[in-house]
């Protein structure tokens, strides 16, 4: 068994995190890191940016509005010149993925 270990962001990785902090899922309002749709954030020497995340279901009619959503916050960080997204459904998201502040505002308890 094998132990989860905590990823290690850059400083611009971590300007990328908190900008996908400004990017809300219109039908739920909250924002797509607290609700643990983001996966991972690559952020090469050239300011390439590969951002891995899922959606909450794989016919999500917002797909598209997200996805440029999220391009524009991202290439909006100083050191990012471009955003692909790499959308995939495995591992399957699901509520524990979501922060508790995330569960406070949805009114999900336990």
């Amino acid at each position: 068994m094998s132990e989860e270990v905590e990823k290690q962001f850059s400083p611009v990785e971590n300007k990328v995190m908190a900008a996908l902090e400004d990017v809300i899922d219109p039908e739920l309002g909250i924002d797509m890191v607290n609700l643990g749709l983001i996966y991972d954030i690559k952020v090469d020497d050239k300011g390439n940016c590969v951002i891995t995340m899922t959606l909450t279901t794989m016919g999500c009619p917002l797909g598209n509005l997200l996805a440029d959503s999220i391009t524009e916050a991202v290439t909006s960080v100083d050191g990012v010149e471009t955003c692909d997204i790499n959308l995939v459904w495995e591992p399957a998201w699901s509520i524990d993925r979501m922060s508790r502040f995330a569960k406070v505002a949805l009114g999900i308890h336990g």
